[in-house]
This record gives C-alpha cells, sequence and structure tokens, in this order.
C-alpha cells in the first residue's frame, strides 16, 4: 500500500513538474535549432570563401606555384587583423553592414553575418595549416610532370590535405558554437539568447543547465563527426 501511495506521489509531481515546465521543452527545441541552422550555414559560407583564400595564402608565398608576394602579405595582413579583434568587438562593428546585408542586426538571419565575416580568416589560417602539411615533394612532382597551377591545387593539394581540412571544419563549427552563444546575448537568437535571457536574468537554473548539455552534446556530435570522416578518408588511401 505504501509502495502505491509513492507510486501516486511520484507520478503526481512528475505531472505536475512537467506541467510547470513544458514551455522550457518548447523554447529549447526552438532555440537548438536557431543555433544549428546559423552554425552550420555560417560554417559553409565561411569555407566557401576562406577555402580559396587558404588556398591563395599558401600559393603565393615564395616558391610556390603561384608565388606573389604582394598578394600574400596584404592578405596576410587582413587576415591576421581580422583575427585579431574579439568577437564580441567584431560583432558591433559590423552592424552597419549586418543592416545593409539582412536588413536587421537583431535575429538568428542577422547572427550568420557576424559569425561568417569572423569565421573566414580562422578557416584561411586552418586551409593554410593544412595544406603546409604537404610534403614538398608532391608538389615538385606533379610539377615535373607539366601540372599547371590549377592541376597542382586540384590534384594534389586539396586531395591530399582533406582529412585535415574536414577536422578543421569540425574545429571551425566548434568555435562558431561560442561565436553563436555570444550573439545570443545581444539578440542573435538561439541557445545563447535563451540562457541569457531566461538562465541569467530570470534566473531559471533548469534552462541554463539544459542549455549547458544540449551545447556539449552538440559539440559531442560535430567533434564525432568530424573524427569519423577523417579517419574514413584516411582509411580508403591505405
Amino acid at each position: 500500500m505504501m509502495m502505491y501511495a509513492f507510486g501516486l506521489t511520484a507520478n503526481t509531481v512528475l505531472n505536475t513538474f512537467w506541467a510547470e515546465n513544458s514551455w522550457i521543452a518548447e523554447k529549447l527545441l526552438t532555440a537548438t535549432w536557431e543555433t544549428m541552422y546559423m552554425v552550420l550555414i555560417s560554417t559553409a559560407l565561411s569555407y566557401l570563401l576562406g577555402l580559396p583564400l587558404g588556398v591563395i595564402l599558401v600559393t603565393t608565398e615564395a616558391g610556390h606555384v603561384l608565388e606573389n608576394k604582394w598578394v600574400n602579405y596584404i592578405l596576410g595582413v587582413i587576415v591576421n587583423a581580422t583575427r585579431s579583434i574579439p568577437f564580441i568587438i567584431f560583432l558591433i562593428l559590423v552592424i552597419p553592414f549586418t543592416r545593409l546585408v539582412v536588413g536587421t542586426p537583431i535575429g538568428t538571419v542577422a547572427s550568420m553575418v557576424p559569425l561568417t565575416l569572423a569565421a573566414i580568416p580562422f578557416v584561411a589560417r586552418m586551409v593554410e595549416t593544412s595544406l603546409k602539411e604537404i610534403h614538398w615533394g608532391l608538389i615538385e612532382a606533379a610539377v615535373s610532370m607539366g601540372a599547371n597551377a590549377w592541376q597542382v591545387i586540384s590534384k594534389v593539394l586539396i586531395p591530399e590535405a582533406m582529412p585535415s581540412i574536414i577536422l578543421g571544419v569540425a574545429i571551425t563549427t566548434i568555435n562558431l558554437v561560442g561565436y553563436s552563444a555570444m550573439a545570443g546575448i545581444v539578440g542573435g537568437g538561439g541557445l545563447g539568447t535563451l540562457a541569457y535571457y531566461y538562465g541569467y536574468q530570470r534566473y531559471e537554473d533548469l534552462i541554463m543547465w539544459a542549455t549547458v548539455i544540449v551545447l556539449i552534446l552538440f559539440v559531442q556530435c560535430i567533434q564525432i563527426a568530424g573524427d569519423g570522416m577523417a579517419a574514413r578518408i584516411i582509411n580508403k588511401r591505405r
């Protein structure tokens, strides 16, 4: 009889808890989708622009297939200058450009503009590092067989660096998850907005912890996917 009463009490407590906090699950799902949307789109856009930039940074170095010291120097200065600005400050600096592009500096879509712009130089340096890991002998062999600059890039540099580039995609995506949380503090949407406005300002500890758990799971999934894809490519070469 006592066990039955305890079961009823526990069931009542759970039903009451869910009735009072069901709105949290709804907001958490919405915020999670917003974060995934802005992060994945921003990652794709940053690689669309950052990958060619990284290739140019490598191939315009002294002795490489597209040697051009002035192009290399100017692009290097721009990339370093952009990377030196903390994201929260960069977010404010690009508000006029964000408003010009999407019409408003607030919201999930608006957050993609600073996220993408901030990630491009980071991606460029990640790609540059990946390409520089390739043994110079492979490039020399391709050139000696008559390959032009485009063929060296498309047939040697990119394919050989692909596992490292994929790992770089995972790292970039994880960094953008953190950036998106900062963007959320100024109305960027996603889990950052949820954690700040509800978890911090309204003292809803449950929301704060739920947000942290979702972010941890999100990051773990990204890293596992990146490691798995890179390992699959390496195994195919063996």
